[in-house]
């Protein structure tokens, strides 16, 4: 999996990202979903090492297959918070 954090004067994003779909474009109806490499693709890290970085940050930017399943079977997100274009999921998710 790809990271990449993105950090502004308010708040910072991690991005996690599945390695086969980066530079890929998704449409479904009136929903696009592009995996830019500007935003999605930093560091490869390993699941334990994106899990590591997950808790540490309050929001979170996930879009692939691994990366969802990462994230539901370490109950970070649940099934009602993921959408799927062309059938790739992506969630985000924002801690107060």
């Amino acid at each position: 999996m790809y990271i990449k954090i993105h950090k502004s004067e308010k708040s910072e994003v991690l991005a996690v990202c599945d390695e086969d779909i980066i530079g890929k474009t998704f449409e479904e109806k009136d929903l696009q979903l592009k995996i830019s490499e500007t935003f999605y693709k930093g560091e490869k890290k390993s699941e334990k090492e994106v899990l590591d970085l997950i808790e540490n940050f309050d929001n979170i930017n996930m879009v692939g297959k691994k990366s969802i399943k990462l994230a539901l079977d370490n109950n970070i997100i649940t099934q009602d918070s993921i959408i799927y274009i062309e059938g790739v999921p992506h969630a985000q998710i924002y801690s107060a």
